[in-house]
């Protein structure tokens, strides 16, 4: 019997991907937790055969608790799925040791798919994110900006760009406003190239 464990905040989206699993693979345990803390507390605590989470949820992000899943359980599969395009987390998500990154609007059998490779220890790389690796390659990827922020700069630079306040920031991460304002000034400090417009999401200026 396989065991999943679904990290997401939105209730239908668990639903969904609950009822996709059950119907993929018969006699399947899923469970579905609504935070990063929670995720890896039962990470911690239980086995799992494949972990699939949101990138932005309550407290920290998914690419933070991707992180310390890695120092524990380097070997447990963990499919990333987010609303973003791939261009702006899939590099990162792959880096930090995710076994792949899909859109939530991916089709169900693509995920079926996924989960599958990753079962069998592989990384699931859908045809776009692979022409994405292979653009960075032949073209320098110190001309993309987003790209020499880091994880939490860029967590934060795009809810910047995205319109929020500090306030609501500081909220949505559990972070002081003071933190949020330092890393603003960090963002604000790094260099861009010339030639080189912000990627999908990102404005140019915070």
């Amino acid at each position: 019997m396989k065991r999943f464990i679904i990290a997401d905040d939105h209730a239908i989206i668990r639903y969904a991907l609950k009822t996709i699993l059950l119907s993929a693979f018969m006699n399947a345990h899923v469970e579905e937790v609504v935070d990063a803390e929670d995720l890896l507390r039962k990470v911690l605590q239980e086995e799992w055969d494949v972990v699939i989470t949101d990138i932005s949820m309550p407290g920290r992000s998914g690419l933070e608790i991707l992180q310390q899943i890695r120092l524990t359980h380097p070997k447990l599969p963990v499919l990333v799925l987010s609303m973003y395009p791939e261009e702006l987390y899939a590099v990162r998500v792959m880096k930090a040791g995710g076994s792949g990154y899909l859109r939530k609007d991916t089709a169900m059998q693509e995920l079926v798919n996924a989960v599958n490779r990753v079962l069998l220890g592989k990384k699931y790389i859908t045809p776009s994110i692979a022409e994405y690796l292979a653009h960075s390659i032949e073209n320098d990827s110190s001309n993309v900006p987003h790209e020499d922020l880091s994880d939490r700069e860029f967590e934060i630079a795009k809810l910047l760009a995205s319109g929020m306040s500090l306030t609501d920031i500081s909220e949505k991460l559990s972070l002081s406003i003071t933190t949020i304002s330092t890393y603003r000034i960090r963002i604000m400090k790094k260099p861009r190239p010339v030639d080189s417009s912000p990627p999908v999401g990102l404005a140019d200026s915070f």
